[in-house]
């Protein structure tokens, strides 16, 4: 037995006061077995120690939320007795280490998460941030991170349909890998994982467990260093071919009554898996651990209650219904053992060869789970004065900037997803969101995650509140009706008041936004500790939004769809600074001043305005404006159609300022007949500017400022496959 030393306990992650914690808990020193389970469920990664207190504030709650956070996955109603289920989640430090395995077990958590609820998986996205392109490690974790999704994702049959990536220095030594599943369940057959009925029986299915991944979950909440590959043991190893068995076996056994209470074992395996859905239900759980399926020898309680290995649920029979679920898992060539009881103790028990290992108050430990009020300080806004518009053409500029890394095609990444398999895709990733029809039915869902971590640096409010706009937006380019959203929460140490303060702001603009929008947070996932040596991430509050297409048949998309069409902006506050723009970065090499300020009602009135032009049939393409400013945006649509535009005679003349600043809330739209499109504006108080016409095969900005499709589109599409090429 391991001495219980102040090192050890250090090693777990527990401070002097915590540990205190323990001891009055449980009354008495305890062995290496509950060390670890303390550890693992008072990890930040577990018990959100840091942010609890402020994601509290967030609004989780509509008329078509079922399910808030709390459980494994949010679910909102989209009816006819159907529901859309999804979460993301973060595998960052994993996939930082070791990048094939940590983004493929990323995906594949992520999916145990929404299937556990009784949904089948109908979709995955992902937002991926990487370092400088020139630093030596940026491409292996490109290609890895990729291959990694595309693999897990493609043998599990579920179309990768949507994401994001940028590149930054920012994240040289910590890359960010988050994933995202949506799935369709019926509201009357939603799973939960309160666990009730004393004497049930408690059940494991799935793969063996193995030491893969032990200590995954405190890993992920500490800092890195440069001795980071040492962690490769922490990162856990995926079977995705497994992982589909235990999707069609979990959703069979679903469709039957037999099931209690079902919770997928991710972080912190066996251990949060059983002390939670204990505690939901108020109850205690009593498991033999020599009972659990092993795949190596020598296995000790504390690696079995600690191991992360994959493709695994813990769940509560009803009495006598153990050999029917037998039957279901052995026929999917999968295990089955019956590890435990349903006990009225509210003890966590855990007995090894009949004799007593472990034994935990499930309420204490889980009630009792440290609360920080971290100090903070806000973000002081920068002072630094507008960037004015600078002279020069347009087109080289564009050309520029839809070539570099942040801006050039991402096709490369997403052609290694099998995006249209299930056969139900009716937007393939590059859009402004994914759509995904539902199954047997005239709706669809449109999904996108979004976040713009440039502007979270100079002020964590606003970027917060503009990651949930832009998402929003998104949905409703694509006449989708947004429902709701969850949101992935990577900062750097939150032990540090300034990192602390861009948290809370982030956190401020995001509940703003999510209320006046009316799009409720129902799920979600913080990662903090993304730092080495000393040196933080930008911080970035990814949002994954999902909305709602009653009649697929009305779904719009980005592309010119012919000669001849009026193309409008709708929407924006007139303003024409360009800091934080990616032109400034790009082309002028700056990266300092405010962040576009949002303007909530606006935004939603524009959102409005464009959703009842796309109702009527008065527009045939639409897309929101948002990196790279209008410029880029028609760029984006030309490409997308193979369809030119010539700029108004009135703008002409108009420089930098007007094409490439990054003002929120605006909306490109093309229509054969642009009068009732702008008088519907002007009575909805948006404004309205007729930037010009489609028609040729160029863009042209003004005399002698023109570029062909054909120049732009070598340059967009031939940066990152030249980039991984070496």
């Amino acid at each position: 037995m391991s001495a219980i030393t102040p090192d050890l306990i250090a090693e777990h992650g527990l401070s002097p006061d915590e540990y205190q914690t323990v001891l009055d808990i449980l009354g008495r020193e305890p062995n290496i077995t509950e060390l670890g389970v303390f550890s693992v469920m008072w990890s930040e990664h577990c018990s959100y120690k840091s942010s609890r207190i402020w994601l509290k504030t967030l609004p989780t709650e509509g008329p078509q939320v079922i399910q808030g956070p709390g459980e494994n996955a949010g679910v909102v109603d989209i009816g006819d007795g159907q529901a859309v289920v999804f979460k993301i989640e973060s595998h960052n430090h994993p996939s930082f280490i070791e990048p094939y395995q940590g983004a493929a077990t990323g995906v594949g958590g992520i999916m145990r998460d929404v299937f556990t609820m009784g949904a089948r998986p109908i979709a995955n996205l992902n937002a991926l941030r990487f370092g400088d392109p020139a630093h030596p490690k940026t491409r292996h974790l490109v290609g890895g991170v990729v291959a990694g999704i595309g693999g897990y994702g493609n043998c599990m049959g579920v179309p990768t349909v949507g994401g994001e990536v940028n590149f930054h220095p920012a994240y040289n030594g910590n890359c960010l890998v988050n994933a995202m599943t949506v799935g369709l369940a019926t509201t009357d057959k939603i799973f939960y994982s309160k666990a009730s009925g004393i004497g049930n029986p408690v059940v494991y299915v799935g793969s063996k467990t193995g030491r893969d991944g032990i200590h995954g979950a405190t890993m992920a909440s500490a800092e890195f260093s440069e001795e980071a590959e040492a962690k490769r043991p922490t990162v856990q190893v995926g079977d995705p071919f497994t992982e589909k068995l235990l999707l069609e076996a979990c959703l069979e056994l679903m469709a039957t009554d037999a099931i209690v209470s079902i919770q997928d074992m991710g972080a912190a395996g066996l251990t949060s898996s059983s002390v939670e859905m204990a505690d939901k239900g108020g109850v205690g759980i009593r498991l033999h651990l020599d009972r659990v399926p092993m795949r190596e020898d020598g296995m000790t309680p504390y690696e079995l209650m600690l191991s992360e290995s994959q493709e695994r649920m813990l769940m509560v029979l009803k009495p006598g219904r153990e050999d029917e679920a037998r039957g279901i898992f052995e026929k999917w060539e999968l295990d089955f053992a019956v590890i435990g009881e349903i006990t009225d103790t509210g003890l966590l028990e855990l007995t090894w060869a009949g004799e007593p290992e472990a034994s935990i108050p499930v309420a204490p430990l889980v009630e009792a789970s440290p609360v920080y009020e971290r100090p903070w300080v806000p973000t002081e806004p920068p002072d630094a004065p507008a960037i004015a518009s600078p002279d020069g053409p347009i087109a080289p500029a564009l050309r520029r900037l839809m070539g570099s890394p942040d801006m050039a095609s991402r096709r490369w990444i997403w052609e290694q997803y099998d995006y249209y398999i299930r056969g139900e895709t009716l937007q393939v990733p590059g859009g402004d969101a994914a759509v995904v029809r539902v199954p047997d039915s005239n709706k669809a869902l449109a999904m996108s995650v979004d976040c713009t971590p440039r502007y979270c640096l100079a002020d964590p409010e606003r970027g917060g509140m503009q990651a949930v706009a832009e998402c929003w937006r998104n949905l409703v380019a694509t006449g989708a009706r947004p429902l709701a959203l969850t949101n992935n929460m990577n900062f750097g140490n939150p032990e540090k008041p300034a990192i602390m303060g861009q948290f809370v702001g982030a956190i401020q603009g995001m509940r703003a936004a999510a209320l006046a929008l009316e799009f409720p947070v129902v799920s979600g996932n913080v990662s903090l500790y993304n730092e080495t040596d000393g040196a933080a991430i930008l911080p970035t509050p990814v949002i994954g939004g999902v909305g709602l297409l009653s009649d697929s048949t009305k779904m719009m998309s980005l592309a010119f769809k012919g000669d001849g069409r009026a193309v409008i902006a709708l929407g924006g506050d007139g303003s024409t600074d360009l800091s934080e723009s990616l032109y400034a970065r790009e082309i002028l090499g700056s990266e300092s001043g405010p962040a576009p300020a949002v303007d909530l009602a606006q935004e939603r009135a524009a959102g409005e305005l464009v959703l009842a032009l796309i109702e009527g049939g008065l527009i045939d393409a639409c897309h929101d404006v948002s990196d790279g400013g209008i410029a880029a945006a028609l760029a984006e649509m030309a490409l997308a159609g193979d369809v030119g535009w010539r700029a108004d005679p009135a703008l002409q003349s108009e420089g930098a300022s007007f094409y490439f600043n990054e003002a929120q809330g605006r909306y490109l739209v093309a229509t054969a007949d642009p009068g009732p499109v702008l008088e519907r504006a002007q009575q909805a108080g948006i404004a309205a500017i007729r930037l010009g016409e489609t028609g040729g095969n160029a863009l042209h900005f003004g005399p002698n400022d023109a570029i062909s499709l054909e120049s732009l589109r070598g340059t967009h599409e031939a940066w990152l496959p030249d980039y991984m090429a070496g």
